[in-house]
């Protein structure tokens, strides 16, 4: 069984590579640089984490057409990039308008070149951001549009196995299936140390600090978030 999995090279493709691995599938992992501000140190990471799990066939795409649309702070560099919001109670400017249908769309079509059955991306709508392309709904659209857009032969699913999990859950996982944390990288600010006070950062100190453990990575600062919203039960 062949399947393509998207790796960013963040906290949440890490966890979803190693459960692809674990479950057995032929690995193509598919990464793509659209103009972020950490785009040289997340590709570090994909490297890495390829490496790691000895995937040997991938495809870096550049789709830098992302960052000339602009309207994220991601791309734009005139534009702030959030703090923690860790209620997610708005979409926050680190949004890249639609960037998950057209990841989706390049990864169909290697799929369907390379034979691949399945397409594995670590979309989480629990505790996410509050991006409207890593909902549920979302990926159960893409699979229909999937059926609909390619050969009558080709089989390709979107898989999303952590759409359902909080980030605590997901590191908790990740130690489980003993991942590399350490290779990836999730600030959306800086390719140094970590700024650890970006939405991103925010996230995953928290997630690291609820299953009591420290994340491996170097940080500017470390907050501590625990206290700082009331968690789901």
């Amino acid at each position: 069984m062949r399947a393509v999995v998207l790796l960013s090279g963040g906290m949440d493709s890490l966890v979803t590579t190693a459960m692809a691995n674990e479950q057995g599938f032929e690995l193509a992992a598919m990464h793509v640089n659209y103009g972020q501000r950490t785009w040289q140190k997340e590709l570090e990471s994909f490297r890495s984490i390829c490496n790691h799990y000895h995937i040997e066939q991938r495809l870096e795409v550049n789709a830098d057409f992302l960052g000339q649309i602009g309207g994220s702070s991601l791309t734009d560099l005139s534009m702030p990039v959030g703090g923690a919001d860790l209620q997610g109670s708005s979409i926050p400017t680190s949004y890249v308008p639609f960037r998950n249908a057209g990841f989706l769309s390049m990864a169909v079509s290697w799929s369907e070149v390379i034979g691949a059955s399945k397409i594995f991306i670590g979309a989480v709508e629990e505790d996410s951001s509050g991006y409207p392309d890593c909902r549920k709904v979302f990926y159960d659209a893409f699979n229909t549009v999937i059926s609909l857009g390619t050969k009558p032969e080709t089989h390709i699913e979107i898989l999303t196995p952590l759409i359902e999990m909080q980030k605590s859950e997901i590191v908790r996982k990740g130690i489980e299936l003993h991942v590399p944390f350490e290779l990836s990288w999730s600030c959306y600010k800086s390719e140094g140390k970590a700024c650890g006070v970006c939405d991103s950062c925010a996230r995953r100190l928290r997630a690291f600090e609820l299953e009591g453990l420290s994340d491996p990575i170097d940080y500017e600062e470390r907050p501590h978030y625990i206290q700082s919203v009331t968690t789901k039960s």
